[in-house]
Order: C-alpha cells, then sequence, then structure tokens
C-alpha cells in the first residue's frame, strides 16, 4: 500500500532513496523545473556539463536515473522529461508516470515536479498513480516491484488546505481508473455479465460502508427483468450466450444538486460478433468491449465519492455476444425498450442494441443531458488512432465533452453526424430502423445518428472509445500496457463541470 503525502522538504536534502526531478527542454538547453532548483544549486556550475553527459534533454517521456555523491542526500536522481512547457498538466501528469516505472524498486520516493498550483499537484498524484499501476492477479509468480511504499510531493503548497484537497481528490480519481482498468483486463470467462455484475456490487460495497460514506443506490436486473422491461436489444445480443445478461443502474443523488447527469455505457463483456463472427486475430482484446459499462460505474462511485452535487443516474448494459443456437439472425427485427423496431443486418454491430435500450431508460428519468460512452465502432479507431476518442452529439454538449475531456487531460476530437445518415438508418424495409447497412464509408456516424433516436430529443453527448480501452504497445506517459481506463476522468470532469456551472 503506497501512501502520498505532501511536504515543503527541499529536494536536495531530503533522505528518499530516490528524487525524481523535472527536466525542462529549454531554448537554450535543458534546466531543472523550479521545484527542482534546490538540486540546481547543489550542483552549481556542474550541472550543465552533466545532464550533457547523461545524454539528458527534457523532452516529453525521458527518464534518466544517476546515482549521486555528496551532492544531494538522496542516493539517486531520477531526471524526467518535460518537454517545452513545465506548468503544463498534461505534461507533469505524463512525466510523473514516466517517474512511477523508472523508479519501481525504491521504498520511499521524493517527487520534485512542478506542484506551484493544487491543480499541478493532483496531476503529480494522479499521474504517479496511474503510471504505476500493474495487473498481475493471474501471475502464478512475479518478479514485478509493489511499488514504493512513501510518495513525497515536495511542494511549497504542503500546507494549504487547497493542495491536501487536490491530493485527496487526485487519489479518488486514480481509484477510479484502477477499478476500471483492473475489470477491462480481467479476462472474459471471469467477467461475464453476472460476474461483472457482482464485480460492481462488490465495488459499490466498498464505496459506501462506514460512517460518513456517500449514499448511492444499486439496482442489478436479470434476465427475466429484462425481459419483463422489454430490453429487447440488450436481450437480443445476450441471448446468444449460456451467461445470461444484466443491466446495472447506480443512483448518485445528493440532497444539493444543482443538475441531473445520465451517463450510459457498453458492457458487452466478451464479443465473437455473433453469427456475423469476427475474424480470429479480432477477437483478442474483445474482452475490453465492456470498458464503456466499467467508466460509468467508476466514474458514478468516484463522483459520489467526491461528493460533486450533481445527481448522477447511471446505467450499465451488460451481454455477451456469443454464436449459438439462440443467436439472433441477420434479418430478424426486435423491438427495443422504447417500442422502436429495428432491423438486424449485422450481430457484431450489437453494442448500438444495448445502448439503445439503456438511453430509453435514461431518458425516462428526465436528466439534463445524457452521455454515453462505448467501445462502439472500429471506424472511429481507424479516423482517429488509438489515442483519440471521439465526441458526437448535440451542439450545446459535444463542446463542454471535449472541455471537459482537456481538464481531464485525454484527448477527444468532435465529429459530424450528416444529415444524410438519418435516411441510411430509417432505410429499412420492414422496420423503423436499420440497425447497420454495410456501406463502408461513415460507420461510426451511422452508429451515433442510430443511437439518437433513442435519447428523446434531450442534449446529449457520445463518446466513442474504440481503441482507447486497451494499449497494446508500451507504456507511455501515465498510460500502461493493456487497460487504460480511457473516458473515466472525462465523465467526473463533465460532472464537475455541471457542479459549478
Amino acid at each position: 500500500m503506497t501512501t502520498y503525502s505532501l511536504r515543503t522538504a527541499s529536494p536536495a536534502k531530503t533522505r528518499a532513496d530516490a528524487v525524481v526531478v523535472g527536466v525542462v527542454a529549454g531554448e537554450k538547453g535543458p534546466r531543472l523545473c523550479d521545484a527542482a532548483e534546490e538540486v540546481s544549486k547543489a550542483y552549481g556550475r556542474r550541472l550543465g556539463p552533466f545532464l550533457s553527459t547523461m545524454g539528458i534533454t527534457g523532452k516529453a517521456g525521458e527518464a534518466v536515473k544517476a546515482p549521486t555523491r555528496d551532492e544531494v542526500k538522496a542516493p539517486l536522481l531520477v531526471f524526467v522529461g518535460l518537454g517545452d512547457d513545465p506548468a503544463d498538466p498534461v505534461a507533469v501528469r505524463r512525466a510523473a508516470g514516466v517517474a512511477a516505472r523508472s523508479v519501481a524498486n525504491a521504498a520511499s520516493v521524493a517527487l520534485a515536479l512542478p506542484s506551484e498550483t493544487p491543480e499541478l499537484v493532483a496531476a503529480v498524484v494522479e499521474g504517479h498513480r496511474l503510471g504505476g499501476y500493474t495487473f498481475t492477479a493471474y501471475k502464478s509468480t512475479t518478479s514485478e516491484s509493489t511499488g514504493p511504499t512513501d510518495v513525497v510531493v515536495l511542494t511549497a503548497l504542503a500546507r494549504r488546505a487547497e493542495a491536501v484537497a487536490a491530493l485527496e481528490s487526485a487519489e479518488v480519481l486514480a481509484d477510479a481508473v484502477t477499478l476500471c482498468r483492473d475489470w477491462v483486463n480481467t479476462p472474459p470467462r471471469d467477467c461475464t455479465p453476472p460476474l461483472l455484475a457482482d464485480l460492481v456490487t462488490a465495488a459499490h460495497q466498498e464505496v459506501t460502508k462506514g460512517r460518513g460514506a456517500p449514499k448511492v443506490k444499486l439496482e442489478v436486473f436479470d434476465h427475466e427483468q429484462l425481459a419483463e422491461m422489454g430490453c429487447g436489444g440488450i436481450l437480443s445480443v445476450g441471448d446468444s450466450s449460456a451467461a445470461p445478461s444484466r443491466l446495472v443502474r447506480l443512483t448518485w443523488a445528493p440532497k444539493n444538486a444543482v443538475a441531473h447527469l445520465a451517463l450510459v455505457g457498453k458492457g458487452v463483456t466478451f464479443d465473437s460478433g455473433g453469427l456475423t463472427i469476427k475474424p480470429s486475430s479480432s477477437m483478442l482484446n474483445m474482452k475490453g468491449d465492456m470498458a464503456g459499462a466499467a467508466s460509468v460505474v467508476a466514474a458514478t462511485l468516484a463522483i459520489a465519492r467526491l461528493g460533486l452535487p450533481v445527481k448522477v443516474t447511471a446505467f450499465a448494459p451488460m451481454a455477451e455476444n456469443m454464436v449459438s443456437a439462440t443467436s439472433t439472425r441477420p434479418g430478424d427485427v426486435i423491438t427495443m425498450h422504447n417500442g422502436t423496431t429495428v432491423e438486424i443486418a449485422n450481430t457484431d454491430a450489437e453494442g448500438r442494441m444495448l445502448l439503445g435500450d439503456a438511453l430509453s431508460m435514461a431518458v425516462q428519468e428526465q436528466p439534463d443531458v445524457v452521455v454515453d460512452i462505448a467501445t462502439l465502432t472500429g471506424h472511429m479507431q481507424l479516423a482517429l488512432g488509438d489515442k483519440v476518442g471521439a465526441v458526437m452529439g448535440t451542439d450545446d454538449q459535444v463542446p463542454a465533452v471535449l472541455a471537459a475531456g482537456v481538464a481531464a487531460g485525454e484527448q477527444h476530437w468532435p465529429m459530424p453526424i450528416p444529415e444524410e445518415m438519418s435516411e441510411r438508418i430509417t432505410s429499412s424495409k420492414v422496420a423503423d430502423l436499420l440497425q447497420h447497412d454495410w456501406v463502408r464509408w461513415g460507420g461510426g456516424l451511422y452508429a451515433s445518428a442510430f443511437l439518437r433516436e433513442f435519447t428523446g430529443g434531450l442534449p446529449w453527448a457520445h463518446l466513442d472509445i474504440a481503441g482507447k480501452e486497451i494499449n497494446t504497445g508500451g507504456p507511455y506517459g501515465h498510460v500502461p500496457s493493456g487497460a487504460t481506463g480511457f473516458g473515466v476522468t472525462t465523465l467526473v470532469a463533465f460532472a464537475r463541470s455541471l457542479a459549478e456551472g
């Protein structure tokens, strides 16, 4: 268990096992950030030649370890690059994440990174926590360190209440992202809809237990209840599996709520493609197709822990899309929760069926705004890559979500819903809507137009995070290999923006 704290100590005099210092890539060469000024003084004129000899440039993602002699008290210095702007919370968060992986074996670490504001203090803590994340639940043996037991953020704000609050808020956010990552990393055999609902129940119990804990209502609906509620979209996917579907609803309703936010997240615990079966190579990371559901649950629990004065009603529909004698067939017509009929053309376009039902249920709660998040379409991954999410929706909400992404340090990009998509989604000759039309172009835009039909005309934003839920490459910044938790902090930041008006 790692403990984080704030201290005003000098980075040159602290006796931590390792001291992390930020390096700025300045026009005149690298220099240590202001938080590491005492280290600069300790080295004096030797610092420039030393940085040059070690090849330290200050570029983002850089980390260089160097043993000390008598310059500073700590036996090890770790130089991490901040890039050109040392006051950028995104750069600080990423540098702290790199630092966490660079000194995983130290028992105590002091961080001399930019921390002149509460926002920067939060970025340091959040980045270090998330950058040091590992998932070893299925390792029989592991040589990986459990991380330091004591991490100190060196800041002049150490005794300021707003800095302490920033640290505590960052810990809550890191807990939420970690929870989401753990669920997405869990193998699909151990994360079927009933088992994922059990994991949510356990997390809910942990957050709401004890004196002073937030009061969050949890409801879990099983297959029979979903059938009674008319959730044909969810069941059209889940009835292909021996593991029955579930829907989890969480409600955070503080007395001082100034707005009502509905969150909806896609929870396909494994996606084979159904009868429109995927190529085998495309199935490997389909355990992450429930990342949207994991995100809204984790974000809702974080919002409650932070005590934000925003009512949140979160819906997490869960189903497993398998191949069986009870699989939905292309050509079938499904009746959705709101009575809309949908002709199925592609059983691998299943996420919109879950979301359609859940959005319909969310609309019944009469929220001020609806936000859904899903690993929905490969089209958006092709368009924006594996680090930038797509945002679509009503004109009043897309900019607000993009601003929340900036505040959270996550990258999103606005995408349109062209008018011609309305003609495409209503082109079925036998039903109200056509689920998929096999036109190669604009599939992600088609999917968002389909979802819009279930939003009841309310203010709404849709986040397509396909390809962002699992990092298949090496770690970078505060993002590890494997599950990323992408979207959680954006959702919390969006709720915070509603609270602040």
